[in-house]
């Protein structure tokens, strides 16, 4: 059965559009993230909808974040609105610690908690009411950051985070459409004073594109910006893939990128060799972002002029040149940001490692270090810097192996747990 059929009237219309999402894979259980918002509300019962059509359970999941004495009577009335509609409802809870910006800080929580809900619960996927003002807002936002092609292309409608497929089905349509809809709809929702509150700096935004909107720049015409900004970015990143198959290589965990001698007749934009860069580092960091533009273009002028650099949790090194040309680019993860890690051997470690071997409670697994003196590391053929981060068993303060530096034993070590990288860029 496919997503979208005929409708009848605007609401099957915007319901219809609101299922494309789903041609990319139905779920088997969907979570809805719902705050008690328009947006949340609007998105809960749509895609309520479209589980009764296509045959999968909805659940509703709420994170609350303690923060407005009126949170309680809120997440309440979304309780009772998914009571009365036979909807499982979930309330997760969240403290902030003050650090840092609390909105930010806020929606990190959130999607951390909600992934984790989503694993226990069986929900492999997760709606999220963002809208076409959501796109605009971030739009003007990043632009204000002097974002490039990507900060300032389209949301993704669908994404993986923290191991969890995220689906945004209603950027095709802006919130007060939603909002007539759940009017039509008989259905209420609540008004977060935040909204309001200038100290935010999306609200500020919001009241900037009323009066952009006097010049015929509203949200329609900067979604759609963003949308040809999309498209841009996913011509790039074609073209990114194609070199990296030419000149990418994994050793070990490290990514290696050949040097593109100017000799050899092919020229590669810098903006591909920039992205490529970026992906690398993201790859073997393991960081959920990659580094922001500034520090790229640093890592730019340093690896021209030093030829060594840290960042985002790697170390890039150029290595020797040989008889064919300059020497390539080794991306290695950086030892200072694994050296306090340490876990059970039975379990990925710095989220890509799997060890195998004869695994027991008196054993974890650390970042081998200085102990790399200890083991015929010379014979791997791999550099020193790369060992030092990578993963060792120990018992207590005796280093039992340490397979990728060739004191091995029984054991073996593959960093295989976030996948190879070209299916890393087919995810971008």
């Amino acid at each position: 059965m496919s997503v979208i059929r005929e409708a009848a009237s605007f609401d099957e219309l915007i319901r219809n559009l609101a299922g494309l999402p789903f041609a990319w894979g139905r779920p088997r259980r969907l979570g809805v993230a719902v705050s008690g918002g328009s947006d949340s509300m609007a998105c809960l019962d749509v895609m309520t909808w479209h589980g009764r059509d296509l045959g999968f359970p909805v659940e509703a999941v709420t994170v609350d974040h303690g923060l407005r004495p009126e949170t309680f009577g809120e997440i309440d009335a979304v309780a009772r609105h998914c009571a009365g509609r036979g909807t499982p409802h979930t309330v997760l809870t969240w403290k902030w610690n003050g650090a840092g910006n609390l909105q930010a800080e806020a929606r990190k929580a959130r999607y951390g908690l909600i992934s984790d809900w989503a694993r226990s619960s069986g929900v492999d996927q997760v709606a999220l009411g963002h809208t076409r003002d959501d796109v605009a807002e971030t739009f003007l936002m990043r632009l204000a950051r002097k974002s490039g092609v990507d900060g300032l292309s389209e949301m993704d409608h669908r994404f993986t985070r923290h191991g969890t497929t995220w689906i945004r089905p209603m950027l095709d349509h802006g919130r007060e459409e939603w909002r007539e809809y759940l009017v039509r709809r008989g259905i209420s929702w609540i008004e977060d004073p935040s909204n309001d509150d200038s100290k935010f700096e999306r609200v500020r935004v919001r009241d900037r594109l009323r009066t952009l909107s006097n010049l015929g720049i509203d949200a329609g015409t900067l979604s759609e910006v963003a949308r040809n900004m999309s498209a841009a970015r996913e011509a790039l990143e074609h073209y990114v893939r194609r070199e990296a198959a030419r000149i990418a290589s994994e050793e070990n965990g490290d990514l290696i990128l050949a040097a593109a001698a100017p000799s050899h007749g092919h020229h590669v934009p810098r903006e591909i060799l920039f992205r490529l860069r970026r992906h690398a580092l993201t790859w073997v960091g393991g960081r959920e972002y990659p580094p922001r533009s500034d520090a790229m273009l640093e890592l730019d002028h340093v690896l021209r002029d030093e030829g060594r650099h840290t960042l985002a949790g790697c170390v890039i090194a150029r290595e020797p040149d040989g008889r064919d040309g300059p020497g390539p680019w080794r991306f290695s993860r950086e030892f200072n940001a694994v050296k306090e890690m340490f876990g059970r051997t039975d379990r990925p470690w710095d989220g890509r490692w799997i060890l195998e071997g004869p695994h027991a409670e008196e054993l974890e697994v650390r970042a081998l270090g200085e102990a790399v003196k200890d083991t015929p590391w010379r014979d791997t053929g791999m550099p020193r810097q790369s060992l030092l981060a990578s993963p060792a068993i120990w018992r207590g303060a005796n280093l039992v192996a340490a397979p990728v530096a060739g004191l091995a034993g029984p054991w073996t070590a593959k960093a295989t747990g976030r996948g190879k990288f070209d299916e890393f860029l087919q995810s971008r």
